[in-house]
C-alpha cells in the first residue's frame, strides 16, 4: 500500500498530532515501512494456529460466591437522613 502526504495529513487530524512539512516525508517512509511489514505478516499461514485470548492459561480466578450473614435493614436504614422502612429516599435529580 502506498502512504501519501495526504494520507498523513489526515491521520495526523485523526490522532490530533501536528506534523511539520520537512518531518511529513520521514512519517510517510516510516508508515509505508510498517504497512509493508504487515502485508508481509498478513502472509503467514496461521491455519493450523489457535487464536488466544490471553498469552497465559489464565482460567477464572474469582473466587465463588458464598452466602454470609448480612446486617438487618432496619441496622442498615437507622442512621440515614431520609428514609422509609425499606429503602434510602434521596432527592430528584432529574426532572
Amino acid at each position: 500500500m502506498k502512504i501519501t502526504t495526504e494520507m498523513v495529513d489526515y491521520i495526523s487530524a485523526l490522532a490530533r498530532l501536528q506534523v511539520d512539512e520537512g518531518e511529513k516525508e520521514a512519517v510517510t517512509a516510516e508508515l509505508e515501512r510498517i504497512v509493508s511489514y504487515m502485508d508481509r505478516l498478513n502472509e503467514l499461514d496461521t491455519n493450523e494456529i489457535e487464536a488466544l485470548s490471553h498469552v497465559f492459561p489464565i482460567k477464572n480466578i474469582m473466587r465463588p460466591d458464598k452466602i454470609a450473614p448480612s446486617f438487618s435493614r432496619e441496622l442498615l436504614l437507622q442512621n440515614s437522613p431520609g428514609g422509609d422502612e425499606e429503602a434510602f429516599l434521596v432527592p430528584k435529580a432529574v426532572d
